[in-house]
This record gives C-alpha cells, structure tokens and sequence, in this order.
C-alpha cells in the first residue's frame, strides 16, 4: 500500500465529525412556544435520519410517570417535543438558559391539545393541561431528567 492510500484509508477513519455548526439554531426553532415550531419538530421527528449528523437524542419516555393521554386526551407529543428539549439542551451544556422557554412551548402544545375540545372536556383539559405543566416546572429542576 503506498503512503498516499495510507493516509487516505486513514484520513477517512477518523472519529465522529462535530455537530454541525446551526445544531443550536436548529433545536432552538424545534423548541418555541408556536404551533409552526411544534409541526416541525414532528416533521423532523418522522424524518430523524436526515439530522443523523447532528447528533440528536430522540430518546423519550413520553409522559414520565404521568399518563400519556390522560382522560383521553393525546398528550403523547408535546411530551415527546419536550423530552427532546430537556435532553438535547442538557446535552449541549445549555439547559438552564432554556428551561423555562421549553416548559411554556410544552404548555402551549397542550392547550393546543385542548383547543380541540369545547365546553366541559376543553375546561377538563385544560385543568390537566396546568397539572401537567406546573409538574415539569417544579419536578423538571428537581429530578435532573425530563418529566413530560
């Protein structure tokens, strides 16, 4: 083997790239409080290998401990959403900075959630929408893992 193919051969096993350099732009527009953010986390989530370089971590345990659709209500998502800030921002060394933006988008993807609902079942919801909400914002610290 010549040295030229050496160095190639060499060159071409080496450790994992970086994570591309708008990986915080990026998790920062999957990660507000609008419903354009929320579709395209989901989007992105249903399409994971096109972000591979990124590093990710797409791990969830949905609701924690809570139910993921209480009553009915489908909560799994915006569950799914937040774990993926939690995760992703602890990863990166910036959760702190973020947490309260995270836990208000994971509030708003819930009252969307109930927006779908009138009369006694959205008032129901939104009850369990505030529940949910005020458990990651006192737990959420608490814990050091994602709740919801």
């Amino acid at each position: 083997m010549t040295s030229a193919a050496l160095f190639t051969l060499v060159g071409s096993a080496s450790p994992a790239a970086a994570d591309p350099a708008d990986k915080p732009q990026l998790l920062s527009s999957w990660t507000q409080t609008s419903a354009s953010s929320q579709n395209a986390f989901l989007t992105a989530r249903a399409n994971q290998g096109q972000y591979g370089a990124y590093n990710f971590d797409w791990s969830t345990d949905k609701c924690s401990s809570s139910p993921d659709n209480p009553f009915g209500f489908p909560f799994e998502n915006s569950c799914i959403r937040h774990d993926f800030g939690y995760r992703n921002y602890k990863k990166m060394g910036t959760f702190d900075a973020n947490k309260a933006r995270l836990d208000s988008a994971f509030y708003e993807d819930l009252k969307r959630v109930c927006n779908r609902y009138s009369g006694v079942p959205k008032a129901s919801c939104n009850s369990l929408a505030w529940t949910y909400y005020q458990a990651v914002r006192v737990v959420g610290v608490k814990k050091g893992s994602p709740v919801g």
